[in-house]
């Protein structure tokens, strides 16, 4: 009788075995059923619960990576990404994922061979081909970027991203295979809006290097306007928050003398497209100066202090998040729209120093319209917004350079390009840092530049881009309009 029993209990138990495999795989193939559909944060959930049971699927280890860091936990994205590799190292889009996450963090090294292994695994790789060429691009290794970009397009001539970012690099060759099919009629066909300003953007910069002014001119419009479909423009935002910032930074600072050893801080703001990261390829020549990029830090940590109960202060705030970043002395700060907040540093930011940098209005507004800025700076898209925060950033640090001049320098990129010796010895000087010949040299930096100057400034200081916008006179009209109604530009001709 127990012989017969305990033979009863074994089959049950294979049954049991079997439907709870069968269970298991239809929970995996729901949760990549979601992750197919978009709908990632349902599929997250099917894959926190089949880890959590103990499945060794490496491809649901690889799929939660990606969602973690998408979400921004990025040190348990990495350790699920590492343990997918561990458990099938020859599954590309485990290495795919792994490199975007480096990507991410700015860790470029990391990610090229991340990269490189996906495509060792898989050849036919399309995206792994063009963010190794955009990584690579960002290290000022163009001729390697260009390869990658073009590899893409041999794998899918209807991969838009790689057209534009070719386009930011080479110049106009009629004989190369994909610069025919950028022109082709063909590869406006069932595009999306987000697809087409990739194609319009990378026309007008081709079409811009060829002195086709007029039609690069069109695409432009077409490409801004799209892009304005897709994410209007809200200049309004920006100007309530310059106005209450600009009451903020009347309301009593701290105590400086007390920190006076503190960080050096440098803080360069303006416009984008203004010679900001020349600028801070120059600073960062010195070896103990660490960029930070456009971070958000200050912001947030002023705001974290207005919300707080605490007697704390936005120094403090602020140095504490820069701790994450570097041990280094002296930091540059390039989030531009820092100019809302030129009073709060002056006020609040022992050791800080303001760069504020500028140009040509008219230069100035062109290059932002041509620049196909990926997220944020909506009012890019549109020339009238465009004139209105420039002006905006304009009035604003005439009024603090009137308060506090002493903390802020004068960076104008015109006089820059046309002398540069004289200029940058000038900078280096009211820094009071002892000068190197290097300086003159920013384009041989081996820096990481992400912004949309990383290919220009690979190369050395020149003035190409001054008048720029005479090219352009009838597109810029409106603009140039809304900038010389203002007493200091009244004068300007066009």
């Amino acid at each position: 009788m127990k012989g017969f029993g305990g033979k009863n209990q074994s089959k049950k138990e294979k049954i049991s075995k079997n439907k709870q495999k069968v269970n298991i795989g239809q929970l995996i193939n729901k949760a990549f059923e979601l992750q197919a559909q978009g709908r990632k944060l349902e599929a997250a959930k099917y894959y926190a619960y089949l880890i959590k049971q103990g499945i060794k699927d490496y491809r649901v280890f690889s799929n939660y990576g990606a969602f973690l860091d998408e979400i921004g936990k990025h040190e348990y994205a990495e350790l699920e990404l590492k343990k997918a590799i561990s458990l099938n190292p020859k599954y590309a889009n485990s290495h795919y994922n792994l490199a975007v996450l480096y990507m991410g963090q700015g860790n470029f090294e990391k990610a090229e061979l991340e990269f490189k292994e996906a495509i060792k695994i898989k050849s036919d790789f399309t995206t792994a081909y063009y963010n190794l060429g955009f990584i690579l691009r960002n290290l000022g290794r163009l001729k390697e970027a260009e390869s990658f970009n073009q590899k893409a397009l041999e794998i899918n001539p209807q991969f838009t991203d790689a057209y534009f970012i070719l386009s930011t690099m080479q110049a106009s060759d009629k004989t190369q295979k994909w610069h025919e099919q950028l022109f082709s009629e063909n590869l406006l066909k069932n595009k999306n809006n987000k697809e087409l300003v990739n194609i319009f953007f990378a026309r007008s910069n081709i079409l811009h290097k060829e002195q086709n002014y007029e039609e690069s001119s069109r695409y432009l419009k077409l490409a801004n306007k799209l892009k304005l479909d897709l994410n209007p423009s809200k200049p309004e935002i920006i100007f309530n928050k310059s106005k209450l910032l600009l009451i903020e930074s009347n309301k009593k600072g701290i105590n400086q003398e007390k920190l006076a050893n503190s960080p050096e801080s440098i803080f360069i703001v303006g416009m984008f497209r203004s010679g900001s990261t020349l600028l801070e390829s120059i600073l960062s020549m010195r070896k103990d100066v660490y960029d930070l990029g456009e971070i958000d830090f200050l912001e947030k940590s002023f705001f974290e202090c207005r919300k707080s109960k605490q007697e704390i202060n936005v120094s403090h705030l602020y140095w504490k998040k820069l701790n994450n970043k570097t041990k280094l002395n002296i930091t540059t700060n390039k989030n531009l729209f820092n100019y809302q907040f030129t009073g709060i540093i002056a006020k609040n930011i022992p050791n800080a120093k303001i760069i504020h940098c500028f140009r040509h209005p008219f230069d100035n507004i062109l290059s932002i319209y041509r620049a196909h800025f990926t997220g944020g700076n909506e009012y890019s898209s549109s020339l009238v917004d465009s004139a209105k925060v420039y002006l905006d950033q304009e009035e604003l640090m005439t009024k603090y350079k009137n308060r506090f001049r002493s903390k802020i320098y004068d960076f104008n990129y015109d006089s820059l390009v046309s002398n540069p010796s004289e200029e940058i010895k000038s900078l280096i000087s009211w820094l009071g840092w002892k000068w190197e010949d290097k300086y003159l040299s920013p384009h041989l930096n081996p820096r990481s530049v992400t912004t949309a100057s990383n290919v220009q400034v690979r190369s050395p200081i020149n003035t190409k881009s001054l008048g720029g916008w005479k090219n352009y006179k009838e597109m810029l009209r409106p603009a140039m309009e809304i900038i010389t109604q203002e007493d200091k530009y009244k004068d300007l001709k066009y």
